[in-house]
């Protein structure tokens, strides 16, 4: 019997021994590093994105809750928070679908050397860090960099080389049908918000807008305690019996009021034409701060040579009927949409007609 027990025994180790190094070999069948993404994606200070077009650009986070966002784009200009969330969110799920081919790793180094787009990642880290971070000390910057590359023949990931590993490999989000270059970007220009302003209405101090081609129409809401009061810029004349449901819509919409997109190529006919003669509308919004955004409007054409062939620049098919140019602070030339600004460029009038 105890013959038997020690056979049973000696079965029982042998068969956990085998198993055991069936489940090692096992796991040695995939040597992918597990931690190729970014997991603590909070702990991201800083993201530096250059291209071989020497395009470039630097995204840092910053302590400031008084902005729309959280992050600044070369230190200077507010950033698109949607697009750093995208960023940072894919940081975080991206993961190794396969390593390359070895046969094809040559080729695909040399496409990353010409053509992938350098990403670098900064986290803040501590030296000591004990009792799940409850004692942190001696805090500093850790960097891993990535060279983005072009896509896969299925379009579904992208060729990744991050420094210090051996070989690259390609990389997708579990789920995500597409590649994952397009997100990121190196142009500045891209990254920077299109607000103007997210001020509730118990921020707004004075709103006005100035109609060049009729004087008469031009018109402030200016704060009065609690309530606001409006008024004729032209003879400063304050106007009672306004139709307060319009007046509250339209300052509703400075809740979050954004631009479409930047200007990057303005044609010189509309240089000639519609900016040479000067804004349709030049609109003011100030806090109770004293912080004033201006946003100076142009009409758009919808083939800028048009504004040549026409005799009459003033016939309805010639202008663009969904966006018109703006200048934001006598800096930056953005599109705009009508749609949008349709409850702010109104003349005065439009807020006595018929009250309801």
């Amino acid at each position: 019997m105890k013959k038997r027990n020690w056979i049973i025994i000696i079965a029982v180790v042998v068969i956990g021994v085998v198993a055991l190094l069936i489940a090692r070999s096992g796991s040695k069948t995939s040597t992918f590093p597990q931690d190729y993404h970014i997991e603590d994606i909070d702990a991201v200070t800083k993201i530096f994105i250059a291209d071989k077009q020497d395009n470039h650009v630097l995204l840092e986070r910053v302590a400031d809750s008084t902005r729309d966002t959280q992050w600044t784009v070369d230190g200077t200009f507010p950033a698109n928070q949607p697009m750093v969330d995208l960023l940072l969110s894919t940081l975080h799920d991206m993961r190794i679908r396969q390593q390359v081919n070895r046969n094809a790793i040559p080729n695909v180094i040399k496409l990353l050397s010409s053509r992938a787009v350098k990403v670098e990642v900064y986290r803040k880290r501590y030296l000591v860090d004990w009792f799940d971070g409850k004692v942190r000390l001696f805090p500093h910057e850790k960097k891993v960099t990535y060279f983005v590359g072009h896509e896969t023949q299925d379009m579904m990931a992208c060729h990744m080389f991050r420094e210090g590993d051996k070989v690259p490999y390609i990389i997708h989000i579990p789920g995500f049908r597409g590649y994952l270059t397009p997100r990121f970007v190196a142009n500045p220009v891209s990254w920077r918000s299109h607000a103007i302003v997210h001020w509730n209405i118990h921020r707004i101090g004075r709103v006005e807008l100035e109609l060049p081609s009729a004087p008469q129409e031009s018109f402030a809401v200016v704060r009065n305690g609690k309530g606001f009061d409006m008024e004729l810029t032209q003879s400063h004349t304050t106007l009672p019996g306004f139709d307060t449901a319009r007046v509250a819509q339209m300052l509703a919409t400075f809740a979050n009021l954004n631009f479409d997109e930047y200007a990057s190529l303005v044609p010189n006919t509309e240089k000639d034409t519609s900016f040479a003669a000067g804004p349709a509308a030049i609109l003011r919004i100030s806090d109770t701060c004293g912080n004033t955004r201006e946003v100076k409007t142009f009409r758009k054409y919808n083939n800028p040579d048009d504004a040549l062939a026409m005799p009459d620049t003033n016939l309805y098919n010639v202008f663009d009927l969904d966006r018109l140019y703006a200048i934001i602070d006598g800096k930056d030339t953005v599109l705009i949409q009508y749609f949008v600004f349709d409850n702010i460029l109104q003349p005065a009038s439009f807020f006595f007609q018929s009250k309801r």
